[in-house]
């Protein structure tokens, strides 16, 4: 069977997961303004750091009486800082639907060893959000990266609930309608949907949350990088900008022109078109290609930022090499870069559709998929 290789090519070929594509707009020359060689508990530093918070507040329209703070090792430090300091006071409702969820149930269940309940899904799929008890704490992902699977909505959440819940938005900041008052704890990294650098997470706080670190104690010793009280009172300058350890100056700053990048092109509702638009291209192809569906099952859960694909044509024998070797070739032709499916997911592709990435890439890229699955079939 004769392949036609297509003639036009992604500008960006880079739909990696995380980190993620910068902004259309990035360049190198635009962070010249970093304070670098400065501490960042100088007024430049705190400035920064400060307006970094409240930029963040202000595209997401977090509440003014919930707390957010820039703290160490990505969304994986924020959440198990926020895991460590809050759970434990009543027994905790852990969901996982995909493999970072899962990460939090071990947690819960072989390290802090608090009294839980344990609800997964396989993936794909998403556990009933509305069969939880939320008289419990409730430890959940809104949008499962490694399965491109999301909660749909918050409306089951109840507001007059007694627990917390603690909610891993890190490829849903920024690209979906997060209800504030249903998230006690949220925490996200800026690798993801703004595409920032690594290492630097976000804890979001809701008044409920400080309520709980300041009247409860957990029953294990707490490292001090995970120490959000000192005499039974919040420590109120990690989030207005006094860090706990060291933050990157330089990646404060990129971090800053993704922000004013976001504002530029509508703020939250232009980045969720953006993230739609995009995965919108993938199911109209998805739709006209038999071969190829959906990880998720049910299209009101479907993600719009890491969109998990798997092959289901009846001539592959072995699916994982398959996906490998597709994603291999669109690789070696520089038209999509580090797209497999994550090490512990089903075998597949999974590309990032947020908001850096534009449609016109996703749409150039298309074409060059059907190529290489045509290639490897024939191969």
């Amino acid at each position: 069977m004769a392949i036609t290789t297509p003639t036009s090519r992604p500008t960006n070929p880079r739909f990696s997961s995380g980190p993620c594509a910068k902004p259309p707009v990035y360049d190198l020359t635009k962070l010249a303004s970093a304070p670098l060689g400065r501490s960042h508990r100088a007024a430049p530093g705190k400035a920064k750091l400060l307006e970094a918070i409240e930029t963040t507040r202000e595209i997401l329209g977090v509440p003014a009486d919930y707390k957010i703070g820039i703290v160490p090792a990505s969304d994986t430090g924020a959440y198990e800082m926020a895991m460590w300091s809050l759970l434990g006071e009543r027994p905790a409702e852990m969901v996982a639907w995909e493999s970072f969820g899962a990460g939090w149930v071990t947690d819960a269940v072989k390290q802090l060893k608090i009294e839980h309940t344990v609800h997964t899904a396989d993936y794909g799929q998403i556990v009933d959000m509305s069969a939880l008890n939320y008289d419990n704490d409730v430890c959940f992902t809104w949008n499962g990266t490694t399965s491109g699977v999301r909660v749909p909505t918050g409306d089951v959440i109840p507001a007059d609930r007694k627990g917390l819940t603690l909610c891993d938005a890190t490829s849903a900041a920024f690209a979906m309608d997060l209800p504030w008052d249903k998230l006690d704890v949220t925490t996200f990294s800026w690798q993801k949907v703004l595409g920032g650098e690594a290492a630097h997470g976000m804890l979001i706080l809701s008044p409920r949350a400080v309520e709980r670190l300041e009247n409860y104690t957990p029953a294990w010793p707490l490292p001090k990088i995970f120490r959000l009280t000192k005499g039974g009172k919040l420590i109120d300058g990690i989030f207005k900008g006094e860090t706990i350890n060291t933050p990157s100056m330089l990646c404060v700053e990129d971090y800053l022109l993704a922000l004013d990048w976001a504002k530029s092109v509508g703020g939250l509702q232009g980045l969720i078109a953006r993230a739609d638009a995009n995965t919108a291209a993938i199911t109209d192809f998805v739709d006209t290609h038999d071969w190829i569906e959906f990880l998720a099952v049910d299209p009101a859960t479907r993600s719009n930022t890491s969109v998990c694909l798997k092959f289901n044509d009846d001539r592959i024998a072995d699916g994982a090499a398959f996906a490998k070797a597709v994603a291999k070739r669109l690789a070696d032709e520089d038209v999509a870069l580090d797209i497999g499916a994550y090490r512990d997911a089903p075998a597949g592709l999974r590309i990032w559709c947020g908001g850096t990435v534009e449609t016109s890439d996703i749409q150039a890229m298309l074409p060059w998929l059907e190529w290489a699955f045509e290639a490897e079939i024939n191969a």
